[in-house]
């Protein structure tokens, strides 16, 4: 799709199942409007966390997100459209964030607002495909409608396979994401960081930014990724992946806006599927050379914390 002119996010072929950032497999077929995505329960702003979990309806991600989650096989972009994702930041190499380079892309924010559930209260409900009916009953939802079909798809994206050298899990609380990122980062001394627009301009649509020098390189060879997926309360679909670096690159775009975009780097692709977009648009094959990408302004890394002199 061409991009927007009005103001409004662009709709990348990326959604939550599609190019995400570690689910790197099947997804819808690529939108052709330039609009945001809007599942059927999207109506909350992102941010603002005020809706008790238990009577939330509406807990789908607005904005699709574009960063890879399961690098597999996904429906294949045309000639036109692969065309045009060329033009855009989703991948790109290490020495794209050098002070002075210009990507296009656009950090749109979505409207997945369900907030997390102490430990004990996650517990406490199924979160199983072999219990679906009585998660549907505890959230009041008809087997057939559209949240239902959500909640079966975000249980099956989490007891899905990893690849290989990939540990994931799907953290229900926010005191299980910690433990699981503490435990394969190897340190209890951790950092958690995300994409942050810092100060928006006139519109939300495309544009062209900047990097600023400041170039930060988190430390660690490893890091843990979570993105929120959509869910009645906050669930959200960690995973490690070894040999990979992450760095907080300043951005400032044509509007004035400026973003500090969290990044990630994969430092080994042999693993991922020969057909997979990035190597599309960047023309690379597997395993040659690193592949960045920014996360979403829902995501969190985490990474080992820097120790103090």
């Amino acid at each position: 799709p061409p991009p927007s002119d009005e103001g409004k996010p662009e709709s990348f072929p990326l959604g939550n199942k599609h190019y995400v950032q570690s689910h790197y497999g099947k997804g819808p077929p690529p939108s052709d409007e330039g609009k945001p995505e809007k599942l059927p329960f999207s109506s909350y702003s992102r941010k603002t966390y005020g809706s008790p979990p238990s009577v939330q309806k509406h807990y789908g991600g607005g904005v699709k997100r574009y960063t890879q989650r399961q690098y597999r096989r996904a429906p294949p972009p045309s000639d036109n459209q692969l065309l045009h994702y060329k033009e855009l930041a989703i991948f790109f190499f290490e020495k794209d964030m050098s002070p002075g380079a210009t990507m296009k892309f656009q950090f749109p924010r979505n409207s997945n607002t369900a907030t997390f559930l102490s430990r004990e209260s996650a517990q406490s409900i199924p979160f199983s495909s072999n219990k679906l009916p009585e998660i549907f009953n505890h959230f009041s939802v008809k087997p057939t409608s559209v949240e239902a079909k959500t909640i079966k798809e975000t249980i099956e994206e989490c007891e899905a396979p990893g690849l290989k050298g990939e540990e994931k899990y799907c953290a229900t609380s926010l005191e299980s994401m910690v433990d699981f990122s503490t435990s394969k980062l190897g340190t209890r001394n951790v950092e958690a960081i995300s994409t942050e627009v810092l100060e928006r301009g006139a519109t939300m649509s495309m544009h062209n930014y900047t990097t600023m020098p400041g170039l930060k390189k988190l430390a660690g060879d490893k890091v843990v990724v979570c993105h929120k997926e959509n869910y009645p309360y906050a669930v959200y679909f960690c995973h490690a992946i070894k040999q990979t670096a992450a760095y907080v690159l300043s951005l400032k775009g044509d509007d004035g806006e400026k973003v500090k975009a969290v990044t990630i780097c994969h430092l080994d692709t042999s693993e991922w599927d020969p057909e997979h977009l990035s190597f599309q648009i960047l023309n690379v094959k597997p395993g040659t050379v690193p592949i960045c990408h920014f996360i979403s302004t829902d995501a969190i890394a985490w990474v080992p914390k820097h120790k103090s002199a």
